[in-house]
């Protein structure tokens, strides 16, 4: 499965799944985005810095692979909606949801999803 299949893969897992998208270790976007039809709640010039930051997050938390193990996913419940992050081949994958979704569920969901794309 490529990039942008997974994007859409993943989108079509819940319909309150927002965006979904690979940035790559250097913050940049790499494949997906917003779903059709949905806005961004973000200014379009803000998403590099928040690809930026988000690379700069995953690489930190490198620093306790020894102790605590490799990271699976990484997620902020903020006041608008979550965001969460999946180390993937050197790369990010990154989505936003709506709250109200089920994260716990969806979480091990898209793990499944990343998991049969590295099988592939």
């Amino acid at each position: 499965m490529d990039n942008d299949e997974l994007c859409k893969q993943v989108l079509d897992l819940d319909p309150k799944i927002r965006f979904a998208a690979l940035i790559s270790p250097m913050g940049r976007l790499v494949a997906g985005g917003m779903k059709p039809g949905l806005l961004s709640l973000e200014e379009s010039r803000d998403n590099e810095m928040i690809y930026m930051q988000l690379a700069l997050k995953v690489n930190l938390r490198k620093a306790f692979d020894k102790a605590f193990g490799p990271v699976k996913f990484s997620m902020a419940y903020r006041e608008n909606l979550i965001l969460m992050s999946f180390p993937l081949d050197g790369n990010i994958f990154f989505i936003s949801a709506e709250k109200n979704i089920d994260f716990y569920k969806l979480a091990f969901k898209i793990l499944e999803v990343i998991n049969s794309k590295e099988i592939s």
